[in-house]
């Protein structure tokens, strides 16, 4: 049955709304729903996807690039370099002992040496899309586990730079132009030079992460249209995944660098929320596509050599990468999720292998073999997970004290409160400067682009982004807030934000700005409490109570608050006497003051902690009361 493009993407979307759903429902991930759908509509079952399933594929890989991304964005710089021993013991170890054994096995199977070792290099990568996608599924992403496979998957989309190099030198085959698809710039210079190709491909991606993107996002942002800020954020993804496709880096580990670049821009959150909704459509529609691209006509043809290749593949993959982890000291249950999830091939293995094959290092027939493979193994990754989770997990589960291990990345000793501050004009800058004067960090959306570049100037962590559209703020974090602050200058939009919050988000605590009397009696209304109508004074009032939910005793809060409105004072004396215009002067003192303010009020705090000060259990009553 012959199909359009359009009739196979409308097809393979129909297919997962119908079985992902189900699976769900039957206690399956998703990924499975997705495979199994696209088996069903395959060329092989119902016949439903015509000969396009591979073009479908390919641009569905996509999603693959702007999984990486989101990930990117995740990541700052200073993590990201923090991870490099990580990403090179995991990754290198992985690398070499996978290829080694496999190359052994091969070659005691009978394989030509240049053969063995081709294939050897393309089934040692892993899929970035399933064990991401069942990390997030799962929330494993921050654990020593879901670490180590990112590490390692990080290091792989690396590995395809030389592996592309390798190939043609096994093959003893100079690539001309137009001989095939993976034609690239870095293939036609001397092998000394693709080294330094690479390093000045990084380097330029730095470059315009930091001097074109940010500025070119801020002047888009300035329209106010959000369709725009849509447009330029696939814009730049889809264009930075291209320009590293054409030097010869991984489209994947570019859009990753270029997330990483952004990750301390004020577009970060919001870049989120624009990107993620086509993240999730084109990963779906490249699961379908697996699927689909399951030949049960080769299989048929010789079952054993198929599937004794995928039960050595994995059973290698998975050995390696269970005692990489127990030598690098991960927990063994965190080891058996490392090596199921990571055992499979990956997906970039379909272009490696149909790249050695037009080497003419793999057969017809042993390129579409190895194809099926690549498949099987992929589509038994989840049920193996579901075999790790059901039957090995919980056994070892029984046999840890309660406590007694914490598998967080994160630092166990830090339980500081999640906020986010939504509007920081004079009202929200308020509460922020108090806030961040007493070390408690927030999370702060505004969706002025002037103001955002300006706070962030004078040292803020403000976002861009629109917190009246519920993907902004799932993009910042409100599943894991507890405490949510309105200080919008638009009454309608902090009541607006109230309710979406409400709705959603019930156990999130908020605090919230009123214009007026009616506007607090609606508030109260609607079950809100935590009521501040605007001044100085009940922008300091809100700061203060929030310094006490997050655990500071409210006489000590109170007494920085009254040092905070004198320093405040002061300042505005000081900045009054500098003439308007003098705007570098304004940017120079403004700066001065807030570390200043932020040193004073830390130097006054530790007095006080260090003093005894004897506080009446009335007061405290009252404090309580108040709250």
């Amino acid at each position: 049955m012959e199909t359009s493009l359009a009739m196979n993407t409308l097809i393979f979307l129909g297919v997962a709304i119908i079985m992902v759903p189900l699976a769900r429902k039957l206690g399956l991930s998703s990924v499975i729903g997705y495979i199994a759908g696209g088996i069903i509509i395959g060329p092989y079952v119902l016949k439903l996807t015509g000969k396009n399933v591979n073009d479908i594929m390919h641009a569905s890989e996509f999603g693959v690039i702007m999984l990486l991304f989101l990930v990117g964005l995740e990541l700052e710089p200073r993590k990201f370099w923090e991870m490099r021993k990580k990403i090179i013991g995991l990754g290198l170890t992985q690398m070499l002992l996978t290829i080694s054994l496999l190359f052994l096995v091969f070659v005691w199977a009978g394989w030509r040496v240049d053969k063995a070792i081709a294939v050897a290099m393309c089934f040692a990568l892993s899929s970035t899309a399933i064990v991401l996608q069942t990390l997030q599924e799962k929330n494993n992403l921050k654990t020593l586990a879901g670490e180590a496979s990112f590490s390692t998957l990080l290091f792989q989309d690396i590995a395809v730079i030389p592996i592309l190099a390798v190939l043609p030198l096994i093959a003893n085959y100079k690539a001309q132009h137009n001989d095939n698809d993976i034609q690239v710039l870095i293939q036609t210079l001397p092998e000394w030079m693709q080294f330094i190709m690479v390093i000045l491909g990084v380097v330029i991606l730095i470059l315009l992460g930091r001097y074109v993107f940010v500025p070119f996002l801020r002047y888009v942002s300035k329209s106010g249209m959000t369709e725009l800020l849509t447009a330029s954020s696939l814009f730049l993804v889809i264009g930075v995944s291209e320009l590293m496709g054409a030097i010869g880096l991984s489209p994947a580990l570019g859009a990753f660098l270029a997330g990483v670049m952004l990750a301390n821009s004020e577009f970060r959150h919001e870049l989120e929320a624009q990107i993620d909704p086509f993240k999730g459509l084109l990963l779906a529609v490249f699961f379908v596509s697996v699927g689909s691209t399951m030949n049960f006509n080769v299989i048929q043809k010789d079952p054993v050599f198929i599937f004794s290749t995928v039960f050595a593949v994995l059973i290698i993959k998975f050995i390696v990468l269970y005692f990489i982890g127990k030598f690098f000291k991960i927990d063994t249950p965190q080891s058996f999720f490392y090596a199921f999830a990571l055992s499979q091939v990956g997906e970039f293995s379909f272009v490696l292998i149909n790249y050695a094959s037009s080497l003419y290092l793999l057969s017809p027939e042993l390129n579409s073999q190895m194809m099926a493979v690549t498949a099987i193994t992929m589509c038994i990754t989840p049920f193996l997970l579901i075999i790790n989770d059901k039957l090995i997990t919980p056994k070892f589960i029984k046999e840890i004290p309660e406590g007694e291990h914490d598998y967080s990345i994160m630092d166990s000793n830090i339980a500081q409160k999640k906020i986010i501050i939504v509007g920081f004009g004079h009202f929200g800058s308020t509460v922020g400067r108090l806030l961040k004067a007493n070390k408690v960090s927030a999370t702060v959306l505004d969706r002025d682009p002037d103001r955002v570049k300006l706070l962030r100037s004078y040292g803020f962590k403000v976002y861009y982004g629109d917190a009246t559209k519920i993907l902004t703020l799932r993009a910042a974090g409100i599943e894991d807030a507890e405490i949510l602050v309105l200080c919008l200058d638009d009454p309608d939009d902090n009541k607006f934000i109230a309710d979406l919050i409400r709705e959603y988000y019930p156990s999130v605590k908020i605090f919230v700005r009123a214009k007026n009397r009616i506007d607090a009696y609606n508030y109260l209304n609607n079950g809100i409490n935590n009521i501040y109508r605007e001044t100085l004074g009940t922008a300091v009032d809100m700061a203060v109570d929030l310094l006490h939910e997050t655990g500071m005793r409210k006489y000590a809060a109170r007494r920085l608050a009254q040092r905070f409105m004198a320093i405040d004072k002061a300042s505005v004396k000081k900045l009054a006497k500098i003439k308007e215009e003098d705007n570098e002067l304004i940017l120079f003192t403004t700066k001065e003051i807030l570390q200043r303010e932020e040193e004073l009020l830390a130097y006054d705090n530790l007095n006080f902690d260090n003093q005894e000060w004897e506080v009446s259990s009335s007061e405290d009553e009252d404090d309580e009361t108040e709250n």
